[in-house]
Order: C-alpha cells, then sequence, then structure tokens
C-alpha cells in the first residue's frame, strides 16, 4: 500500500492509464483479429478490407506507446504478406 501522497497519486494516474491502454489494445487486438478470421475463411477480398482498417489502428497503438513501433509495422507486414499470398494462389 502506497504511504506517501505521490505514491498514492502515482497509483491512482497508473490506473486511469491502465484502463486507457487496455481498450486500446482490444481495439487493436480486434481489428487483428477480423483480418486473421477473413484470412482463415479463404476471402482475400474481405481480408485485404480488414487490413486496411486494421492499419491504422495498429500504427495508432503504437504511436500512443501501446505497442512498439516496429512490432505494429512487423504485424501489417506480414497480415500484408498473407493476404498477397492467398490473392497469387487464386
Amino acid at each position: 500500500m502506497a504511504n506517501t501522497s505521490s505514491a498514492k497519486k502515482a497509483t491512482r494516474k497508473l490506473a486511469r492509464r491502465e484502463a486507457i491502454n487496455k481498450s486500446r489494445r482490444s481495439r487493436m487486438r480486434g481489428s487483428v483479429r477480423r483480418v486473421e478470421e477473413a484470412i482463415q475463411a479463404g476471402d482475400a477480398g474481405a481480408a485485404a478490407t480488414a487490413l486496411k482498417q486494421a492499419e491504422p489502428a495498429l500504427m495508432r497503438a503504437a504511436q500512443n506507446g501501446v505497442v512498439h513501433k516496429n512490432a505494429a509495422s512487423r504485424k501489417v507486414s506480414r497480415l500484408a504478406h498473407r493476404i498477397a499470398s492467398m490473392q497469387k494462389a487464386s
């Protein structure tokens, strides 16, 4: 338990930031999940559309510090490659 007033304030701030980051992280994960589901279904068009919506969500999460910038770029790149290989195969 926090003893000093500054430690108590820090605890309050952390709780607020945690809630905000949790919301941002779940929004990001949901957008990635929609892309993954479209890829699993084999629907290249829906997957490409979902990726167009997921990419800004991932980059926004990186900008806000929820994930690292390189991790977000890597995730977008890997999803794009999977969609491209789906379109090439069909």
